[in-house]
């Protein structure tokens, strides 16, 4: 009974479910890259279909997964040394420009996928960009995601964020 209160009391708190959530986007926009090649190979619309809906489940997660990053914002930097804090506000500016990226993601793939159905000749056009604008969303939630990582965890810093990082916020 004590672990289901301990583990209903860490529901609670925004950087646990930050936490839990953040590695949605990044794995599933890999997964549903990997599957689409697959598909691709195999030459199956439907396959098609399903990968395109796992890139729009994984980029779509990228919302709840940025409200719970920003929610445990300030709890996370009073509790950081400066080290700490130049990386969290790194991740933070990494994390709107992946946030972004994921919305014009989700949005190409769920075009892609109406057109699958409804205008089929603009179907590849379509699919083509959200598989790329998945790989910019992929590529920018890893970069965000290695910069999490350096936050709490100060055996993975080497040094500061790179200089061309910029490490203000608005929270500031």
């Amino acid at each position: 009974m004590a672990l289901w209160l301990e583990i209903r009391k860490a529901l609670g708190q925004p950087e646990y479910v930050h936490v839990l959530l953040n590695p949605l986007p990044i794995y599933g926009l890999a997964g549903g890259l990997f599957a689409y090649l697959a598909a691709l190979a195999a030459r199956s619309r439907p396959a098609q279909a399903l990968a395109l809906s796992l890139i729009l489940a994984a980029a779509a997660s990228a919302w709840p997964v940025a409200h719970f990053g920003h929610a445990a914002y300030d709890r996370v930097y009073s509790m950081s040394g400066a080290p700490a804090r130049a990386w969290l506000n790194w991740h933070q500016n990494l994390a709107q420009r992946a946030l972004w990226a994921c919305t014009a993601t989700a949005l190409l793939s769920a075009a892609g996928l109406g057109c699958l159905w409804k205008a089929p000749r603009r179907y590849p056009v379509l699919a083509s960009a959200a598989v790329a604008s998945a790989v910019a969303s992929l590529t920018l939630s890893g970069l965000c995601g290695f910069a999490a990582g350096k936050i709490r965890h100060s055996e993975f810093r080497s040094g500061p964020p790179p200089a061309w990082a910029d490490t203000s916020s608005d929270e500031d």
